[in-house]
């Protein structure tokens, strides 16, 4: 097959996985695109090097490498007696995950993760329900501290 034919087929293919992405957004209502728990919503959440009393004591968007342990904390409401977790991405790829069990109407949570330095970029943390649906996402830059 020629390189030409090869480029050719790559486009077509990566054409018809555009296409089929769009067409399961278009092909729904929006009450058939929502989470599975409508009302439930993340109150507040924040990027943290501590909590102190279940609260977190500093808020963080830009991160340096020197900090090497971050907590993400998350006050939700809403999702009593169902799971949670928050996703932690790092350029888009999945690191970890954390799962929690909601306890009550206002329920607050956090993860710590252990950052190496050389993982510098864009991080983000969803909060994802049981369903697998995501509720909410933050971002952090991760930069060096040269």
């Amino acid at each position: 097959m020629e390189l030409h034919e090869l480029s050719k087929r790559k486009l077509m293919f990566k054409m018809a996985l555009i296409i089929n992405c769009l067409i399961p957004v278009t092909a729904f209502s929006d009450d058939e695109i929502k989470s599975p728990v409508p009302d439930a919503i993340v109150s507040r959440a924040q990027f943290t090097t501590g909590i102190s009393n279940r609260e977190p004591i500093d808020e963080l968007v830009k991160v340096e490498n020197s900090i090497t342990s971050l907590f993400y904390f998350t006050e939700l409401r809403n999702l009593d007696g169902r799971k949670v977790s928050h996703r932690w991405e790092h350029n888009g790829q999945v690191i970890s995950e954390v799962s929690f069990m909601v306890e009550g109407p206002r329920w607050r949570v956090f993860s710590k993760k252990t950052l190496n330095p050389s993982m510098l970029g864009k991080w983000t943390v969803f909060v994802i329900d049981e369903s697998g649906w995501p509720i909410h996402a933050s971002i952090f830059k991760y930069t060096s501290d040269e």
